[in-house]
C-alpha cells in the first residue's frame, strides 16, 4: 500500500480538456492507498464521463448538488476530506473558488471544508496570464491554498504555451506533501522582506525595486509548515493568518528590529533587499530646484547579514539573499563565506521573469555544507517551498 494509505481525497474536476488527465491522476491516488471520491462539474461531463471515474474510484463519481440521496452531499464531502484536489481547475471554478460562490457540488465541498486545498490550473495561455486569473490565484495563495502551476505544452486547438495541465506525478506528490506532518512545527522563524528606503528630504529616498514578494511567500510558507513567524518587512502587502508582522522603512529600522528578535529565532531567513548606503545627513525640509543640485554624501549602513554571522548561536540557521547581475554563483559562493551564514539565495535579476517585482523567480541555492541546488523558474511560493525544504534538514526537522 502506497503512502496515501487509507487517506479521503475528493478529486475535483472541472471543465476542460484537460480532464481526460484527471482519470490518471484518479488511478494514480488510488494505486497509492487513498480512498478517492470524484466531484464532477456538470462541464466535465462533457468531456469524461462519470462513469469512468466511477470504474477507477473508490466510491461512484458525484456530479450533482441536489439529485443524489445525500441531502447535504457538500457538507459531508467536506468534512470527511483529508484533503481536495482540483485538477483540472478552470479559470471560473478559481474564480467561484475565490468569490465564495457554491452554484455546484464542487464548488460547494470546497467552501465546506477545512482540509488542504489543491488547485491545478489548465487553460489556454491567454486566460492563464490574465491579470483576473493572477489576481484570484494570488488570493487562494494568501489563503493556504496549494496551487500547482501549469506546464508549457500543447494546448487544445493545436495550440502551444504555457497552460497545460502539471504531469500527474506533480500532482500526486502536491498532495502527499498536503498530507505530510508540519515539518518545522515549533521552530521560531524570523523572515525580512522588501527593499528600504533611506531618505534623502522628506519627499525623495534612495530605494530599490524589490517588491517584498519572495520574503513575504518565505514567511507564508514557512507558517504553513507549522512555523512560529516574525516578518520584518517594508511593504503593505497582505499576509496569511499567523504571521507576526513588524513594517519598517530604513535600514537602521530594520536592523533594530532584527537584532532585537534574532537571538530567540531558530532560523533567520534576510530576503529582504537592505540598502547599502544612507545619505549621511537628512533635509528636514523638501529641496527645491531653485536651490540648485544638491550633493548628497552616502555613508553605509548597518551589515545586517554579516552581524547576524557574527553574532550566530549554535544550531541556529542563517539565509542570506544575493541579487546578483552576474557571475552568480562564485559571488553567491563569496557572501556565503563573507557573512558567515549557512545557505545563500542568489538571482540573476536580470534574467527575464526573475527578481524584483515579478511573480516568478530562478534561484540558485548554495550551502556551506555543499548543497548547490538549481532552482528552475518557479512562482515565488514555490522557490519558498524548496528554500525551506533545505532548511528543514538543518535543524534535525525532516
Amino acid at each position: 500500500m502506497g503512502r496515501l494509505a487509507d487517506r479521503r481525497v475528493v478529486l475535483g474536476v472541472a471543465g476542460g480538456i484537460a480532464a481526460y488527465k484527471a482519470v490518471e491522476v484518479c488511478r494514480r491516488l488510488v494505486d497509492a492507498g487513498a480512498h478517492v471520491t470524484p466531484v464532477l462539474t456538470a462541464a466535465a461531463t462533457r468531456f469524461v464521463g462519470p462513469l469512468t471515474f466511477s470504474a477507477l474510484a473508490s466510491e461512484d463519481a458525484h456530479v450533482a448538488l441536489f439529485d443524489g440521496p445525500d441531502a447535504i452531499p457538500h457538507t459531508r464531502l467536506g468534512q470527511q476530506a483529508d484533503v481536495i484536489v482540483v485538477a483540472p481547475a478552470t479559470a471560473r471554478v478559481i474564480a467561484a473558488y475565490v468569490a465564495g460562490l457554491s452554484d455546484d457540488l464542487l464548488t460547494a465541498t470546497l467552501l465546506a471544508t477545512r482540509a488542504p486545498v489543491i488547485i491545478c490550473p489548465a487553460m489556454h495561455t491567454e486566460m492563464w496570464e490574465h491579470p483576473a486569473v493572477q489576481d484570484n490565484l494570488s488570493v487562494l495563495r494568501r489563503r493556504g491554498v496549494h496551487i500547482v502551476e501549469p506546464e508549457a505544452g500543447r494546448l487544445a486547438g493545436g495550440d502551444v504555451g504555457m497552460g497545460r495541465l502539471a504531469d500527474a506525478d506533480r500532482i500526486i506528490a502536491a498532495v502527499e506533501r498536503a498530507l505530510t506532518a508540519p515539518d518545522l512545527g515549533g521552530l521560531r522563524v524570523l523572515v525580512t522582506a522588501g527593499g528600504t528606503r533611506e531618505p534623502i528630504d522628506p519627499v525623495r529616498f534612495i530605494g530599490n525595486r524589490s517588491s517584498g514578494k519572495q520574503g513575504h511567500a518565505v514567511a507564508e510558507e514557512a507558517a504553513h509548515r507549522g512555523a512560529k513567524v516574525v516578518l520584518v518587512t517594508t511593504t503593505d502587502r497582505a499576509t496569511t493568518a499567523g504571521v507576526d508582522v513588524i513594517r519598517v522603512d530604513t535600514a537602521a529600522e530594520m536592523a533594530d528590529a532584527v537584532f532585537a528578535r534574532s537571538e530567540e529565532a531558530d532560523v533567520v531567513v534576510m530576503a529582504a533587499a537592505v540598502a547599502d548606503f544612507k545619505p549621511s545627513t537628512t533635509r528636514d525640509r523638501k529641496i527645491k530646484k531653485s536651490d540648485g543640485i544638491p550633493e548628497v554624501v552616502l555613508e553605509p549602513t548597518v551589515d545586517i547579514l554579516a552581524e547576524l554571522g557574527r553574532r550566530k548561536r549554535a544550531g541556529q540557521v542563517i539565509v542570506g539573499f544575493a541579487a546578483e547581475t552576474h557571475d552568480v554563483r562564485a559571488n553567491a559562493r563569496r557572501k556565503l563565506e563573507d557573512k558567515r551564514v549557512d545557505l545563500v539565495v542568489a538571482n540573476d535579476v536580470a534574467e527575464p521573469g526573475a527578481g524584483f517585482e515579478h511573480d516568478t523567480n530562478r534561484v540558485l541555492l548554495i550551502g556551506r555544507d555543499g548543497t548547490d541546488v538549481d532552482v528552475p523558474m518557479s512562482d515565488k511560493r514555490e522557490v519558498a517551498r524548496a528554500i525551506l525544504d533545505v532548511v528543514a534538514p538543518r535543524k534535525g526537522m525532516a
